[in-house]
């Protein structure tokens, strides 16, 4: 496969590759010294290689994973303590700085949800507290049947604001995402699975990433303008309360999108018997 790197940018603690053959990336995290904790480096280059891949008519489809023993321990807190620490004379200078780096950290997972293709998460190991705000972005999230689960913020005196509080509830219920978030407690991969959290769970990490990049490949055959679509309308469905809200909102987007080369390929192919063939983006 014609696999092409691409670069980080300034960082080096997330890496990408595209498949510009059958038109899925494929992120890593990769600060497995430190088990993929995120320092405010590390936030920056999530964006950064997310932003850049979206924008390239190559790729169709992303898929996120992560290098060495765990997905991502969380958020390392020595990057944000000097906001929670510091003593200084105007304590709303203080809090207006530490406003604005929550609102660059929230952005930053944001641009996943925002990514207008597919995000697929595969989750191995530790996925704590940040984690689970990073895989909740994603659109479609798979993991190992031991994969070790928590939302974690509570244990460290903080109340989760960069969007597990907001997303996990019409993922998992409003229930579970309650018990979770106030207990803290530890769940595997099998009652993620059952929750809803993840779609399917696996035996070993290498079975996972064979099945994702499958099911990238899938996805990234289809009609780029349908899955992008798809993907937002999704997304505007959770995010606007009403069926009738959500039905406007597709009925508006497909009047201006749904004549189109793809539709005329799909057509064609089906009367010559073969599969549609869609061009780039």
């Amino acid at each position: 496969m014609p696999m092409l790197a691409v670069p980080n940018l300034d960082g080096k603690h997330v890496v990408a590759q595209v498949d510009t053959e059958l038109r899925v990336a494929h992120m890593q995290l990769c600060r497995e010294s430190k088990s993929n904790a995120l320092n405010m480096q590390m936030w920056g280059e999530l964006k950064d290689v997310v932003d850049a891949l979206g924008a390239r008519d190559d790729v169709h489809v992303i898929v996120l994973s992560a290098c060495g023993r765990n997905f991502c321990a969380g958020i390392d807190l020595s990057g944000v303590a000097p906001d929670l620490l510091q003593e200084n004379t105007c304590p709303a200078r203080t809090r207006s700085r530490l406003l604005s780096k929550i609102k660059y950290m929230q952005a930053c997972f944001t641009a996943f949800e925002d990514c207008c293709v597919p995000v697929l998460a595969a989750v191995h190991g530790a996925a704590y507290g940040a984690a689970i705000d990073l895989i909740t972005c994603c659109d479609i999230r798979f993991c190992t049947w031991n994969t070790k689960m928590c939302v974690k913020e509570v244990d460290v005196a903080i109340t989760a604001d960069i969007g597990t509080l907001q997303r996990l509830p019409p993922i998992v219920g409003h229930g579970n995402a309650s018990e979770l978030a106030l207990t803290a407690r530890v769940f595997d991969g099998i009652e993620a699975k059952r929750m809803g959290l993840v779609t399917e769970v696996f035996a070993t990490q290498d079975t996972m990433m064979q099945h994702v990049h499958q099911v990238a490949v899938d996805i990234a055959s289809k009609s780029p303008l349908a899955v992008q679509g798809t993907k937002a309308t999704l997304l505007h469905a959770r995010n606007h309360s009403g069926v009738a809200d959500g039905l406007d909102y597709v009925a508006t987007r497909n009047a201006a999108l749904l004549i189109s080369e793809d539709i005329r390929e799909v057509l064609t192919a089906s009367m010559q018997k073969r599969r549609p063939i869609f061009s780039k983006m």
